[in-house]
Order: structure tokens, then sequence, then C-alpha cells
């Protein structure tokens, strides 16, 4: 059996993202990107079991490196500066190329479903971090069930409610925030 190439799979995801950016999500299919890299339609299915799981790679590299990019993005000095400039950072990625990617994968896929948790799960990370940074921050508000780990992902369950809401109340969810943790 050939051992797969890491390049070749670089170029058929690159194609993919060039036909969905160009053309639409719908546009994109193993004909065509295996045309457009001079392969058989079958050397693609060697990478990728069919476009869900194309679109599926598509959207985990977009949220990699959203990521990776918010990192550098994210300059306010507290928590709160810091999830309002998360939320406007991720908020216009959401509605760029991410929404449409993630609005297109099939929702009953549990590989999918794990891979975007696992992104899920790396944005908990950071903002652990971030609170971990913010020497405002009361110490003590940290016992027992009320773990920075389980605040994150409460934190971030409710920005995912914000971006869904049409004129989202981002101003109260800070408030409800900063009374809780200064």
């Amino acid at each position: 059996m050939r051992r797969k190439d890491d390049t070749l799979r670089d170029t058929l995801l690159t194609l993919a993202k060039e036909m969905a950016d160009r053309e639409g999500i719908e546009a994109v299919n193993i004909r065509t990107i295996a045309r457009r890299a001079g392969v058989a339609a079958g050397t693609v299915y060697n990478y990728f079991s069919g476009k869900d799981e194309i679109l599926l790679a598509l959207t985990e590299e977009y949220w990699r490196g959203a990521l990776a990019e918010m990192e550098g993005a994210i300059t306010a000095p507290d928590l709160c500066g810091q999830l309002e400039e998360i939320f406007l950072f991720l908020g216009e990625r959401i509605r760029r190329s991410a929404g449409m990617l993630m609005g297109s994968l099939d929702k009953g896929e549990g590989t999918g479903q794990e891979r975007m948790a696992a992104m899920l799960g790396r944005l908990e990370k950071a903002l652990v971090r971030r609170m971990e940074g913010d020497p405002g921050i009361r110490r003590e508000v940290w016992e027992g069930e009320f773990t920075r780990e389980r605040f994150a992902r409460f934190i971030l369950t409710n920005l995912m409610a914000l971006w869904r809401e049409e004129e989202p109340d981002l101003a109260l969810f800070l408030a409800v925030v900063r009374k809780i943790v200064y």
C-alpha cells in the first residue's frame, strides 16, 4: 500500500477551500477537486471518505488558524475586556467562512462532533489561561465546584448562545462575569 502524501492532502484541502470561497460550499465535490489537482477521484478518497470529511477538515483548519490568530489579537488587560474582544473576533469569523462550514457539516457525524469538541476544548483552555493571568480576579472565588475550568465552559456556552442571537446583549453577560469574579 502506498504511503499518503501530506503535501497532496494539503493541496486537496486548498483546492476545496478555494472552491468553497469562490463558488460556495455546495460547489465542493470530489470529482472537481480531483480534476483540479490532476489526480483520479479515487485518489481523493484515499485521503477523505467524502465531501463531509473534507468540509470537516476545512472547518478544523479554519478554527485552528483563528484560535492561533486570536491569541495575538486579544490585548485587553482584564478578563471582561478580553471576553468582549474574543466575542467580536470569533463572531466575525463565524459570520464569514466558519459559520457556513459548520452549518454544512452533517450533525449526526460523531467524528465531526468530537473534533469540534476538541477545538472548543482548546478555547476553554485559552480562557482558563486568561483567568489565571488576570490579577484583578479574586483568587478565593475558585473553590469547591466553582473552578476556572467549569467557569470557562460556562463562559463559552454563553458566548455561543450570544453568537446565535440577532441582537446579543453582551453588556449584561459581561456584567454577570464581572460580579462573579471581581
